[in-house]
Formats: structure tokens, C-alpha cells, sequence
């Protein structure tokens, strides 16, 4: 039996090293396993805060950029609305500007009318001196050959017809 004292059990040895076997798992527990996962379960504490931190910061930017956009949409109809306002006050300038301008036209209308027509008389009064001193001519003229009242006035009427007729 030689063979089987070198396989033989000894309990002794196996209670020993199953109590240094739960010692050594005892030791670890407390001093390396309960700091590692505390440590692991801070980690996983610190990255989901960091998580919600940048969920949190992206909501924030969304809402940042919505009301920047509300803000850029109402500058846009505030700079819409004083572009429009501007068309508005141009184009009333414009018709004042337009209403001025035919009324001094229309002035300057009547003024040009009015001096035509002065001239118009003044040439009328000027040809009818021109009428009486031909006619005075005439008529001493006439006189010198001594024709009579009624020849020389119906020469002076004929004379001035002739006159009238040739003007129109």
C-alpha cells in the first residue's frame, strides 16, 4: 500500500487551507473589494452626473437657441416694420414733392399765360398807334388831293380791315 500513502488525504492540511482560503477572501473583502466597488459605484456616480451635466447643458443650449431665434424673428419684423414705415414716409414725401411741384408748374403755367396775353394787348395796342398814325398819314395825304369825308373814311375802314385780316 505504499502507492496510496502518496495520494492520501489529510483533513488537517485541507481544514487549514480552507480557513487561510476564507481569511485570505475575508482580508480581500474588507480591504480590496468593499474600496473597489465604493470606488466604482463614485465612478459610475461622477459619470451619470456628468451626463445629466451635459443633458442639462444641451437643453439649456436648445432653449438658448430658441429664444435667440424668437429674438432674431422679432428683429426681423421690428426691421421689417421701420423698412416698411421708411417706404410709407418716402412715398408721402414723394406726393407732397409731386403736389408742390405741379402746383408751381401750374403757377408758372398761369404766369406764362398771363404774359402772353399782356403781350398779346400790348401788341394789339401798339398796332392799333400803328393804325392811327398811317391813318393820320393817310388822311394828310389824302387831305393834299382833297377827297371827301366819306371817301377818306371808308379808305381808313378798308385799311383797317385790311390790317385785321392780314393779323389772323
Amino acid at each position: 500500500m505504499q502507492s496510496l500513502d502518496i495520494i492520501s488525504v489529510n483533513i488537517w492540511q485541507i481544514l487549514v487551507s480552507l480557513i487561510n482560503l476564507v481569511l485570505l477572501f475575508l482580508i480581500v473583502k474588507k480591504f480590496l473589494y468593499k474600496p473597489v466597488k465604493k470606488m466604482l459605484v463614485d465612478r459610475q456616480a461622477n459619470i451619470d452626473k456628468k451626463y445629466s451635466d451635459a443633458e442639462e447643458a444641451r437643453n439649456k443650449a436648445l432653449e438658448d437657441q430658441k429664444s435667440y431665434e424668437e429674438k432674431l424673428s422679432a428683429a426681423q419684423e421690428e426691421a421689417d416694420g421701420v423698412i416698411q414705415s421708411a417706404v410709407d414716409t418716402a412715398k408721402a414725401r414723394e406726393k407732397e414733392i409731386i403736389a408742390d411741384a405741379k402746383q408751381k408748374a401750374e403757377g408758372i403755367v398761369t404766369k406764362a399765360e398771363n404774359d402772353a396775353k399782356l403781350a398779346i394787348l400790348k401788341a394789339e395796342d401798339s398796332i392799333r398807334r400803328e393804325i392811327i398814325d398811317v391813318s393820320t398819314v393817310l388822311t394828310e395825304k389824302v387831305l393834299e388831293r382833297e377827297i371827301s369825308e366819306d371817301d377818306h373814311k371808308n379808305f381808313i375802314d378798308s385799311f383797317i380791315d385790311n390790317i385785321g385780316d392780314g393779323d389772323e
